[in-house]
């Protein structure tokens, strides 16, 4: 059965914490944000290696296997928007089926994306380690409108990982 597409937008996490998983982007020192993808990269070997990992908990939400695949192509997704924002002015970026990129999670083979994932969370971190101070405030936006600086998506980023663990472990 398909998943009924998320239509919410997320950006309110910035300004509150979440009440599911907690998370408090306010909170967010900028240059722990490396450490926190890895440790939270950390808490996918555990869950890909569940015997139970493609199966959905129930008709409406994805397995571990298709949130961790999700976690991966979001690394890949932030890291294009990182890359835009420090190489251009106020870049729009392009948007982002989650639904149509989700088409094919449930077959994909835990081993695969645990590496996938792992190297993609590498490959962003690493963008944002070597953020400048004064690169921190340069910005980029949705097509929707809501803008983001380098800080505000990072938090916003980590927000989206860190719940995708808390879904899968609640």
């Amino acid at each position: 059965m398909p998943i009924v597409p998320d239509t919410k937008d997320w950006t309110w996490v910035l300004q509150r914490p979440c009440p599911g998983c907690r998370f408090d982007a306010s909170a967010v020192e900028t240059s722990a944000i490396p450490e926190l993808i890895h440790d939270n990269t950390r808490e996918w070997y555990d869950i890909l290696e569940r015997p139970d990992v493609a199966e959905r908990f129930d008709d409406h939400t994805w397995s571990p296997l298709e949130y961790a695949a999700h976690v991966r192509d979001v690394h890949r997704i932030f890291l294009e928007r990182i890359n835009l924002m420090l190489d251009g002015a106020d870049p729009t970026f392009a948007n982002w089926d989650q639904d149509a990129s989700a088409a094919d999670y449930a077959e994909q083979d835990p081993h695969e994306v645990i590496v996938e994932l792992v190297e993609a969370a590498a490959d962003v971190a690493g963008a944002y380690a070597g953020v400048r101070d004064e690169q921190w405030q340069r910005t980029g936006r949705r097509s929707d409108g809501n803008v983001f600086t380098v800080a505000t998506l990072g938090a916003y980023h980590l927000h989206d990982v860190v719940h995708h663990v808390w879904d899968v472990r609640r």
